[in-house]
């Protein structure tokens, strides 16, 4: 007998049982189609029969079902009937496909919805749990058009804005600073008894209390002093947060310690956690701190995490997932023609705390990555090798852009990232004079775009010095001289309750060097709450951020609790982010930003006010595949009896790729939870479920246009189209 007649013969539950009573008893048509099927064949052709007569005049939706690749500009045509009848028929087409459910740890998993509810109906098996029964219930009011999408109007999105302060407001201002008081004293209380030494930060003999809090409070500006303290072991979180973590968390905390999760949170972002939670910032916090506390799912898949980024896996001398041959050291990482990651042998490598939802948790797992940040100091060989680096994007035929990471692309120090950017600014200057002897129509792509990831300005504001700023400034300036036009900070903000005045003057830093200051949003489950994001981009506009991606969270069963399925991502989308969405007749204002950087609070308060919206709505929804590329182009095409969508995911058609993407097809994702247990866990978070209903319905997404801020500038010559370091 297979797995899947075993499954078959699974009775369903009397929960089960009552659900597809209430599914039959809102479907009278539904219902005589199953009974009178002698199999799931006689099932499908009677669907199928029933939509063609009654829903054969939605002309939009049959033209994206069978569409091989729909367009942004036809999905946004789509009623919310459509939705549900191109899901059906999904479900029809993909039925009896088998496919490994990684979240599972490759077991087997088919979707066959209709079999299911035939089994379950006429011999009381199938094995479909409750979760699938509500979806499908759903799915039938979509269909018969008795739910509706009813998009939430720009007020109540306003009040679900107003849910969420800031760390700007003076009130969480003064709580902050409670908590770093609070830090500070049991900091010099354990330096007072030798619990914690440090060769740089120690008082001198005979000094008072009050000398010992003034030095500490000193030292506190110095972001080395938060990565020497920072906090490594649950006991002390737990002693810092005044003993407030109950046991139950104290309790995954200690076995993700004895699993050999790593375990580092600096002494400011520490002060940033409610331990006295105020009023009017109920829940606040949330999203800092599930970012601070690991998960029971974590720690249970620590140790059989598969990795999600393909591409990222190099064999010496093989092209990587997306066809790219890339140079010995695991320095540079690539997924399309014009960009590729540089990740320095340097502090580089590490970061100012450790995020429980990072995507490079597989690299901690294969001890690749830690947290021994003596050992990350360059070596000698470095020089040598970021010279050899430099020579593969300067021969390269398409690379325009490069991003400094890690780890944390400004963790390294202020002389490591000089170097880094002087030898960038030799390779980009090079390349020019290359061109130079090279006919129109075969130039290579010069540079015009540096960027650097970090999430330092949030998780360590200390280390964004002035003398940090002069580094980014020179470089900015004689950069800039060879027709490097666009000079990006990539950061990670995750909560309005981040930007807090320390951070704010970090970005204000880091514009006034030239940089625009741009936001990866991780749409985490606490991320994901109504009006969180959105009142996010407002405070990231209001000191000069622009938003750039908004991400669903990728990974498998580690990453369950944070993981927001993406029809929330779509209904954020749709209901939420437009009220901020800019008209293309402002496009041309927009797109100079980033050679005004150092004027982008104001010409983003300018733009606000000319367009009359609350935020600038620049960024995009995506996914990182775990193929190539980002998109957020997919169908619900099957779901599993738990209920668990299935979603084939496209290529995101607006821009450049390798050409292996016309190989590798289309690509499927089986979330790791069903809505039923996202809105469960909402509710346990103090949300109310009602105002989510409408994610049922969204089954189907299209990436978004580019908002043109974020345009390559144009050549004034023709370069090759002919792309170099590729294996196909």
């Amino acid at each position: 007998m297979t797995e899947i007649e075993k499954l078959d013969r699974i009775a369903i539950s009397v929960k089960s049982h009552k659900l597809l009573k209430q599914l039959l008893s809102e479907n009278p048509e539904f219902e005589e189609i199953l009974r009178n099927s002698k199999n799931e064949t006689e099932v499908v052709v009677g669907v199928r029969e029933w939509i063609g007569k009654n829903l054969k005049d939605r002309e939009n939706a049959f033209k994206f079902y069978h569409a091989r690749h729909a367009t942004r500009e036809l999905f946004e045509k789509l009623e919310w009937r459509d939705y549900a009848i191109i899901r059906m028929l999904d479900y029809i087409e993909h039925a009896g496909i088998e496919y490994p459910d990684l979240n599972l740890r490759g077991e087997i998993a088919v979707s066959n919805p209709l079999r299911l509810i035939w089994l379950a109906v006429n011999k009381g098996t199938g094995g479909a749990k409750p979760d699938f029964f509500i979806d499908m219930i759903m799915l039938f009011r979509q269909l018969r058009g008795d739910s509706k999408q009813d998009a939430p109007p720009a007020d109540l999105v306003h009040a679900w804005m107003e849910r969420y302060p800031s760390g700007l407001d003076p009130r969480i201002v003064q709580l902050r600073e409670e908590n770093k008081m609070r830090i500070i004293r049991i900091l010099i209380k354990k330096m007072d008894s030798g619990e914690i030494t440090s060769e740089r930060f120690h008082f001198e003999p005979g000094m008072s209390e009050g000398e010992k809090l003034e030095t500490v409070r000193r030292w506190w500006e110095d972001h080395l002093f938060h990565l020497r303290f920072a906090v490594r072991s649950p006991e002390l979180l737990n002693e810092m947060l005044d003993h407030s973590l109950d046991p139950d968390t104290m309790k995954i905390l200690e076995e993700a310690k004895q699993a050999g999760i790593p375990f580092f949170v600096n002494p400011y972002y520490l002060s940033l956690l409610h331990v006295r939670v105020p009023y009017f910032a109920i829940g606040a916090d949330l999203a800092i701190r599930h970012y601070v506390l690991y998960s029971k799912q974590l720690v249970e898949e620590f140790g059989n995490i598969v990795a999600w980024e393909k591409e990222d896996r190099v064999e010496s001398g093989k092209p990587n997932a997306a066809g790219w041959l890339l140079p010995d050291g695991h320095n540079i990482h690539r997924r399309y023609p014009e960009v590729a990651i540089l990740i320095p042998d340097t502090m580089g490598r590490a970061c100012g705390g450790l995020c429980s939802s990072c995507q490079r948790m597989y690299d901690f797992q294969g001890g690749r990555l830690n947290f021994n940040l003596e050992k990350l100091a360059p070596n000698e060989k470095w020089p040598k090798k970021l010279r050899r680096l430099m020579d593969y994007f300067e021969e390269d035929s398409q690379l325009r852009d490069i991003l400094i990471t890690g780890g944390d692309g400004l963790m390294s120090s202020d002389k490591s990232l000089k170097n880094l950017l002087d030898e960038i600014y030799e390779m980009a200057r090079r390349k020019i004079k290359r061109n130079e002897q090279l006919p129109e129509g075969e130039k290579l792509a010069e540079f015009v775009r540096i960027r650097i990831g970090t999430r330092l300005p949030v998780y360590l504001p200390q280390r964004i010095t002035l003398n940090l700023v002069k580094v980014l400034k020179d470089f900015k300036e004689k950069a800039s001289k060879i027709g490097i036009r666009q000079f990006l900070i990539q950061t990670h903000y995750e909560s309005p309750m981040e930007v807090t005045p320390e951070s704010a003057t970090a970005v204000q830093r880091l514009i006034s060097a030239g940089w625009t200051v741009t936001n990866q949003l991780v749409f985490t489950t606490t991320a994901s709450r109504r009006g969180h994001s959105v009142k996010l981009r407002k405070v990231l506009n209001d000191i000069g951020v622009l938003p750039y991606y908004t991400f669903t969270v990728k990974g498998y069963m580690e990453n369950n609790y944070s993981f927001a399925p993406n029809a929330r991502v779509v209904q954020e989308q749709l209901e939420e982010k437009i009220i901020g969405q800019i008209d293309e007749k402002y496009y041309d204002t927009i797109r100079n930003f980033p050679e005004e950087a150092s004027l982008m609070v104001e010409n983003i308060e300018a733009l606000r006010r000319s367009a009359n919206l609350p935020f600038l709505a620049t960024d995009r929804n995506v996914l990182n595949l775990p193929g190539v590329g980002k998109s957020m182009t997919f169908r619900v095409v099957g779901i599993t009896r738990y209920g668990r969508r299935i979603l084939e995911f496209d290529h995101d058609e607006t821009r450049t790729h390798s050409p292996i993407i016309r190989q590798m097809g289309k690509m499927i994702i089986i979330e790791s939870k069903s809505i039923h247990e996202y809105l469960n866990q909402l509710e346990e978070l103090g949300e109310r479920r009602e105002e989510y209903m409408s994610v049922y319905g969204y089954s189907l997404g299209q990436t978004e246009h580019r908002i043109p801020v974020y345009d390559y500038p144009e050549y004034e010559f023709e370069p090759t189209r002919e792309m170099s370091n590729l294996e196909v």
